[in-house]
């Protein structure tokens, strides 16, 4: 194993998941359920993240060009699916009768587009197309589950923040969250344009 490729494929990807930052999405999502689903929510999301990742390292470019997509769409979808969910944190929809179950708060957005988001889809699909190798190979995957089991323990032991802020203090948390969460979103659309509009014009 390439212990240096290793520590760029961990940091990046730690920096793109940044696991302290989903706390506060992370509980905004899950604060009417119970620790036991609270626990479970936080593992279906890694699972998922960790199966999208792999997904598009294995497979990634072929799929974009059989479908005809490119990068940055599937970075404008994300970011306009999180802008969905941050008006019903900041509007406190979320809250109400009805709305989305544990599964799939888990899935989307926790798994898919926070975890297994466009940044991370990207940089993992450079570092593969880069890797000379097994080693390489092998040095990917175990940054991969590494992060993952990062932020899976990140996500488990954020439970602790809600006894101590009280339910004041989680409704507050939520505005804030839903506040970042639609900053994240117009931030992906924006770049999203961005390029778009230079791959355009490099055409042009």
């Amino acid at each position: 194993m390439d212990a240096k490729l290793f520590g760029e494929v961990f940091v990046t990807l730690l920096v793109i998941t940044d696991p302290p930052g989903m706390v506060p999405i992370f509980l905004a999502l899950t604060r009417t359920m119970p620790a036991h689903e609270r626990v479970r929510a936080a593992w279906q999301a890694v699972a998922l993240g960790l199966g999208v990742i792999v997904v598009f390292a294995v497979a990634g470019q072929t799929l974009l060009d059989y479908l005809h997509v490119q990068l940055p769409a599937l970075q404008a979808a994300g970011g306009l699916l999180l802008v969905l969910v941050a008006l019903e944190l900041l509007t406190g929809k979320a809250d109400q009768p009805g709305g989305q179950t544990t599964s799939n708060i888990a899935l989307v957005p926790l798994g898919t587009p926070l975890l297994a988001g466009p940044g991370a889809i990207v940089a993992t699909m450079l570092f593969v197309q880069q890797a000379d190798g097994v080693a390489d190979f092998v040095s990917i995957a175990v940054a991969i589950v590494a992060v993952m089991a990062a932020v899976w323990l990140t996500l488990r032991f954020s439970g602790g923040i809600v006894r101590v802020l009280r339910p004041g203090g989680i409704e507050v948390l939520t505005r804030i969250a839903g506040l970042l969460l639609a900053a994240i979103a117009v931030q992906l659309i924006a770049d999203a344009v961005a390029a778009f509009v230079t791959t355009y014009l490099a055409r042009a």
